[in-house]
C-alpha cells in the first residue's frame, strides 16, 4: 500500500499538470504513461480527482478538468430571430 504522503504527491503532480495545460483531456492509458503509473494507482488516482469534482470523465472516457467541462446551466439556445437586434 503506498504511503500517504506518496499519494498526495501523485495527486498534485497531476493536478499541477492539467494546471500547466488547460484544456487537457486524457485517457486513462495517457495518463499512466505520462505520470508513470501501473494501472490501478492510476485508476485510483484518477477516481479520487473525478470525486473530489477536480477532474470529470467524459463520456468517451477521458479525464479533463471538471472546470473545464460543459456548461452546467445545459445547451445554448438562441434567442429567436425577432428578438435579436440586426446589425
Amino acid at each position: 500500500m503506498p504511503a500517504a504522503r506518496e499519494i498526495t504527491d501523485y495527486l498534485d503532480l497531476i493536478k499541477a499538470e492539467y494546471e500547466e495545460m488547460p484544456g487537457l483531456s486524457l485517457t486513462s492509458g495517457q495518463a499512466q504513461r505520462l505520470f508513470g503509473l501501473d494501472p490501478l494507482k492510476c485508476e485510483a488516482l484518477l477516481d479520487t480527482l473525478v470525486a473530489t469534482r477536480y477532474l470529470a470523465r467524459t463520456t468517451s472516457g477521458t479525464y479533463c478538468r471538471f472546470s473545464d467541462g460543459p456548461s452546467r446551466r445545459g445547451p445554448q439556445r438562441l434567442a429567436p430571430r425577432w428578438v435579436r437586434s440586426e446589425s
